[in-house]
């Protein structure tokens, strides 16, 4: 069952999936397995299949969208990070210097223990995203809330086979 709502400029879905917190972050916590996690082809591989330990670190994803050009890699700075808990990250580039640039939208996964299961939020915020980003691939977000559900349904498959 997924619940889902609209903030201004966020989307919220929660979903339970029948697997404990631990080998739901263990797959969140794996760049690796982050194609997994999506419903379409958007996401394709990570650059580096190193998993995400901890806040500040930065791991690369090799990507594709349309309206965004076609191939490119997105910079994800890791912002969140409470092993079985919570991972999130903001999306950006990076600069000359190897410094994250935020390119102004975050993804953050909640788990929370429910019975055998767990209740995992995910939440994507868009706000900071610059307007002449959002005139370039037709506004934004890029994909409607059903996108989030998805990806939720998609978790579910990769954790519980």
């Amino acid at each position: 069952m997924t619940s889902s709502s609209v903030a201004q400029e966020r989307y919220v879905a929660t979903r339970t999936i029948a697997a404990p917190p631990a080998a739901v972050f263990a797959v969140l916590a794996n760049p690796a397995r982050h194609k997994e996690t999506e419903p379409g082809d958007w996401v394709r591989d990570a650059v580096d299949p190193a998993p995400i330990t901890g806040t500040g670190q930065v791991f690369a994803m090799n990507m594709y969208l349309d309206q965004a050009g076609g191939d490119y890699v997105t910079y994800n700075l890791v912002t969140d990070f409470e092993e079985d808990k919570t991972v999130g990250w903001s999306t950006g580039s990076l600069n000359e210097s190897g410094e994250h640039l935020p390119s102004g939208w975050w993804w953050r996964y909640d788990l929370t223990p429910n019975g055998d299961g767990t209740d995992v939020t995910l939440t994507y915020d868009w706000t900071g995203t610059p307007q002449a980003f959002r005139d370039q691939i037709g506004g934004m977000p890029p994909f409607p809330l059903g996108f989030i559900e998805e990806s939720l349904a998609a978790l579910d498959r990769a954790v519980t086979g």
